[in-house]
């Protein structure tokens, strides 16, 4: 008798790993589509589509292209957007914010949705958004004739009607979200907008928010609203207010009601059978000077386990205690099944610009490997500054990028001369680990602001556990200068436009005007703009600049002479506005700018690669292959081996075994086998790609599309979208 129950049980168990295989498998098989940002809501980028695998990649060819029809080659547009597919409909955004609806299959255009154009019920809330990037849409639907498209342009978020394009006027103001509103203060004069899509939990659409990173700015929490009416449904509390959890981290008990930042900026993840939303933060403002804002600073830098249907916390984890360094996670993190030691672990991944990975139970926070508080350097040079005693360090997995620097890192394919000038600032700076506190020395920032990890995310791969992520390998130079707001008298437009600049301009262009890397350059900018117009820019913002409508007339008048260097206008009295300055928004301390460290010739100063791509096994923390990703076509040409490339954007992995991704300056797409590393076809596109590829299968064909807008980093704009796929196939 016991024989024949253990025969059972055997007989049971083999059942239930047949199962259990099957259940895996058809997991697995269900990402055949692209029907969220991402690709799915766990944020992983997976396509369990193998029509296009590892031998016949290199046949791809171009199936379809289209063209937004709105790109700005002079002041170079960009498209960051990672379109979504549903019911054979590709969904995107243009250059200069136009939502699009087409063809999968053909790319034959079926609508347009104007976000700068006048509408039937409002004429007037549409004004400014041009140029603010869109990284996505969301989607709903009630199951039968409801289908909405959730697009945000600026500071609104719209519900647009995916049949005909329309904007749904039942839906909160007329049509749309004022994302200024629901914040708990007046920031209306205030930036506020999103880059990334909101996300679908049931009927609610969870949003976050792209705020200032200077004071005076918005707070960061996280928003629910119904998606039939656009009413508020729940708030979460980025800052947190008396009584919250975390409300003791910030030695000022008034922090709340002033301090901005704190934001999920990059978007969501969500585990949608469990209800759980995760929600990774940005730094508080001000970035690089934390003496207004003793403590650790919860929830800035954290990553957030939250009760999709109430908004209330599950757990928590903060990856940098009172940031100093905009080290934003630049993420959602990715929601994976590991099996670590034999055990299935559900949990969720979430990688960061230091180049690390942290991985942790899904429900309950517990990390799957071990992270150590590491003692951190205090010594500031700043006033006031407080700096935190710890970081968290992870054991495993081992980091992606580089996070030491020494004096033999510098780039040797430069000439002697730049050799030399290199070595003689090197001198001068501070150097050689993570988390230098900044200072009125230059310090070299290594991983730089851009990562490490950056906004395109990584990829996952449910079937191996192996995670796929790009990574950036530059370095910034941090100054941080005295600030002096007091008012000087007697001064004229030029000296009070360079005073004011070098408060409000000077972080993000530069002292000298050249911009920094992703910010454009201001030099011979009055090519471009009247002074009409330059103050219009200043009022609106533009793609990454905020506007500044807290300025008052004669200011922005002021900053206009200086910067178009308008010599009638520059003599001319200037008389200071009366207004009452807010010392709390005012800082002691400014940083120069976010300045790349770069060779006389403009190529990064440290040596290669400057761009990977990684896979990291998270079962075991260990990592299998790293490869350079792009080149400078100049430097391969005359012989040295490919360095990478500064790269946005993120890759896709199939089970096909290619890992997708684009993402670099050198305007490639490339298809990598991911076993391996091994490059196994690339495609020059007509500007570079810097956004995430989508994946779908449509009557019995598999494509791969990338948005291909330029832009960045001084390159050629666009306003194509290109479709892969084989030929022959049906």
């Amino acid at each position: 008798m016991t024989n024949k129950i253990t025969g059972y049980r055997i007989i049971f168990f083999a059942f239930w790993l047949v199962a259990l295989a099957a259940c895996n498998s058809n997991q697995q098989n269900a990402y055949t589509g692209w029907p969220n940002y991402g690709g799915s809501k766990d944020m992983i980028r997976y396509s369990s589509l193998t029509q296009i695998d590892t031998n016949n990649v290199y046949e791809l060819t171009v199936a379809w292209a289209y063209h937004t029809g709105d790109a700005d080659t002079v002041n170079h547009s960009q498209i960051q957007c990672n379109p979504i597919m549903v019911d054979g409909i590709l969904y995107g955004v243009g250059p200069q914010m136009k939502l699009f609806a087409i063809d999968a299959a053909t790319g034959k255009e079926k609508w347009v949705f104007d976000a700068n154009a006048k509408t039937d019920f409002d004429a007037n809330r549409f004004a400014f958004h041009i140029m603010i990037n869109s990284r996505g849409v969301a989607y709903w639907t009630d199951g039968k004739d409801d289908k909405r498209i959730f697009f945000t342009a600026g500071s609104n978020t719209y519900a647009i009607d995916a049949n005909t394009g329309k904007p749904i006027s039942s839906f909160a103001d007329s049509g749309y979200i004022d994302l200024h509103n629901d914040l708990g203060r007046d920031v209306h004069d205030l930036f506020v907008v999103a880059t990334s899509p909101g996300i679908i939990y049931k009927d609610l659409l969870i949003i976050g928010a792209r705020v200032d990173e200077a004071p005076p700015s918005a707070p960061g929490h996280i928003r629910a609203y119904d998606v039939r009416t656009g009413k508020l449904k729940w708030i979460f509390h980025t800052i947190p207010q008396p009584g919250e959890y975390g409300f003791d981290t910030w030695q000022d008990t008034t922090a709340y009601k002033y301090l901005g930042g704190a934001n999920p900026w990059s978007g969501f993840s969500l585990d949608e059978r469990r209800g759980i939303l995760f929600a990774a933060t940005g730094s508080a403002a001000y970035d690089f000077y934390g003496g207004k804002r003793k403590g650790a600073n919860l929830f800035a830098n954290c990553l957030i386990a939250i009760d999709a249907a109430t908004g209330k916390r599950i757990w928590h984890f903060q990856f940098m205690h009172h940031d100093l360094w905009d080290k934003d996670l630049p993420t959602p993190p990715a929601l994976v099944t590991i099996n670590k030691d034999g055990k299935k672990i559900d949990a969720v991944a979430q990688p960061t610009k230091n180049g690390m990975v942290y991985v942790f139970e899904r429900e309950t926070g517990k990390p799957v490997f071990e992270i150590n508080e590491v003692p951190a350097d205090t010594v500031s040079e700043l006033a006031g500054e407080q700096v935190w005693p710890t970081q968290p360090i992870p054991v495993r997995p081992a980091p992606f990028v580089r996070q030491t620097l020494t004096a033999d890192d510098i780039n040797p394919y430069m000439p002697d001369s730049s050799r030399k000038k290199i070595q003689a600032l090197m001198k001068g700076y501070r150097y050689g680990k993570m988390n230098i506190p900044p200072g009125k020395t230059p310090t070299l920032v290594f991983p730089g602001y851009d990562g490490g990890a950056e906004w395109g995310g990584p990829a996952f791969d449910p079937a191996t556990g192996i995670m796929y992520i790009n990574a950036n390998e530059m370095v910034n130079v941090q100054q941080m200068v005295d600030n002096k707001p007091e008012l000087p008298k007697n001064e004229n437009y030029l000296q009070a436009g360079q005073r004011i600049y070098m408060q409000t301009c000077m972080t993000c262009h530069g002292d000298d005007k050249k911009g920094r890397g992703n910010t454009p350059t201001l030099i011979d900018v009055n090519k471009k703009y009247n002074e009409e117009q330059f103050v219009s820019l200043i009022n609106s913002g533009r793609r990454m600049m905020p506007a500044f409508n807290r300025l008052a007339d004669e200011e922005k008048k002021a900053i206009a002479s200086f910067v178009l260097d308008l010599k009638n206008e520059q003599q001319k009295q200037f008389i200071p506005p009366v207004v009452k300055i807010d010392s709390i928004n005012i800082m002691p301390y400014k940083m120069t700018g976010y300045t790349k460290f770069l060779t006389p010739e403009g190529y990064p100063a440290i040596i290669p690669p400057w761009g990977t791509l990684n896979a990291i096994d998270l079962n075991t923390g260990e990592l299998v292959w790293k490869t350079v990703l792009g080149e400078y076509e100049e430097l391969t040409a005359k012989g040295i081996p490919r360095t990478g490339t500064e790269n946005y954007g993120g890759p896709v992995v199939t089970a096909g075994g290619v890992v997708f991704i684009a993402a670099t300056r050198d305007g490639k797409i490339r298809g990598f086998n991911k076993t391996n590393g091994k490059l196994l076809w690339e495609y020059k596109l007509p500007a570079p790609g810097f956004a995430t590829p989508a994946m779908y299968e449509l009557n019995g064909k598999q494509y791969l599309v990338i948005a291909c807008g330029g832009g960045k980093l001084g390159t050629k704009a666009s306003d194509a979208y290109l479709a892969f796929a084989l030929p022959g196939e049906k």
